[in-house]
């Protein structure tokens, strides 16, 4: 059950936020800044590449990988060279993951290596086996770490991860928001050195300043009824969330929503992209979880049961209104079902202003569902 009261108490959430997530969310602005420091330090800006790699191959544990690869694979367009290295091993911890290069990667290919971590033996293998096979390799992990020290022995390029002190307090959440902008700046700044994206110096100053900004409308000292992370938080209890995105960059947002409900908050959702997303998720609308679904006698005793799980629409869409859009027949398909809709779109901006933007607001909204559940 959500406590909702606890949503307006910034005392209570800051007692409940044992994980430093709500510190993470507001602070998305300063890690992107303290990153692009980061890489600048590290030389980013000084290399001079022969070309655009063949392959960019991405490797680390857990969500913030994971994310890492959806958003940057996007941003480079259709036919993107960017493919994720999924690990295998017979459980989450460092030492039980294992990577492996595939067969054709070579000297042609760039191996970019991203862990908050930073003690996995595997991933320190990995870029012995990548220098040995002439793969470029960049890495992103805290300094003083393990795979720090074999960076430097394979002659990679190593970029210490920006981090906070109350980040060594407990353990990071992989979906933890200054987890992932701490880890993707650095490679937003590499792959746009190489051409592989656009992400200049100018591009990251304005995603912190549109983070700060959402920082101020989102933040826990804003009361619900203004502030649209709680809204959608307390409009997510007791639902399965169902989430649709429109537009190509809402895509990485809306599956890193889905996965943040999961780990955070605990809470299962589905996630789709328009127009698919009707065809996808119309049987589940018009199912047990519809929310005029109603199985039994509308008059038995409820007063000793659980309130029924029903759907709830939450469109994210990177676009203005108007043009060609699904978002209307959206619209009337969940209404026609009785499923209740929450919508969210970004301000104008570039293209990695408002993906920010539609991160920050939601990242808020799974944190802010997550302390007020227990989770």
């Amino acid at each position: 059950m959500l406590d909702e009261s606890l949503l307006d108490s910034p005392e209570g959430l800051a007692e409940a936020d044992r994980r430093g997530l709500l510190r993470g969310a507001a602070e998305a602005g300063a890690r992107v800044r303290t990153a692009a420091r980061h890489a600048a330090e590290a030389g980013v800006g000084n290399l001079k590449p022969d070309g655009r790699p063949r392959a960019v191959l991405i490797a680390g544990p857990g969500a913030a990988a994971t994310h890492t690869a959806d958003l940057l694979g996007t941003l480079a367009g259709p036919g993107s060279p960017v493919v994720r290295l999924a690990p295998t091993g017979v459980a989450p911890a460092a030492g039980a993951l294992r990577w492996e290069l595939p067969g054709w990667a070579g000297s042609v290919d760039l191996l970019l290596i991203t862990t908050p971590d930073g003690t996995e033996p595997s991933l320190a293998l990995l870029a012995e086996q990548a220098y040995r096979r002439g793969v470029t390799v960049v890495a992103v992990a805290p300094a003083d770490t393990p795979l720090a020290e074999a960076a430097g022995v394979s002659h990679a390029l190593f970029v210490p991860m920006a981090t906070a002190p109350y980040d060594h307090e407990e353990p990071l959440a992989a979906s933890s928001p200054g987890v992932f902008w701490a880890l993707l700046t650095p490679l937003l700044a590499l792959l746009d050195r190489i051409g592989l994206l656009t992400a200049p110096p100018e591009a990251l100053e304005k995603v912190a300043d549109r983070l700060d900004r959402i920082a101020e409308r989102c933040g826990p000292a804003i009361v619900a009824y203004s502030n649209p992370a709680k809204t959608v938080a307390a409009e997510l209890a007791d639902t399965l969330p169902v989430v649709w995105t429109e537009g190509v960059s809402a895509g990485p947002a809306g599956r890193r929503f889905a996965a943040a409900l999961a780990e955070l908050a605990g809470r299962p959702a589905v996630v789709a992209e328009l127009p698919e997303a009707l065809a996808a998720h119309g049987a589940l609308l018009a199912g047990p979880l519809a929310a005029s679904a109603d199985p039994d006698d509308f008059f038995r005793d409820r007063v000793e049961e659980a309130p029924a799980l029903h759907a709830r629409v939450v469109l994210l869409r990177d676009r203005p209104s108007g043009g060609l859009s699904a978002a209307p027949t959206a619209r009337d398909l969940a209404l026609s079902h009785d499923t209740p809709i929450s919508e969210l779109e970004p301000e104008e901006g570039g293209e990695l202003e408002t993906l920010a933007e539609l991160i920050a607001v939601t990242d808020f909204a799974a944190v802010y569902l997550a302390l007020a559940s227990g989770a």
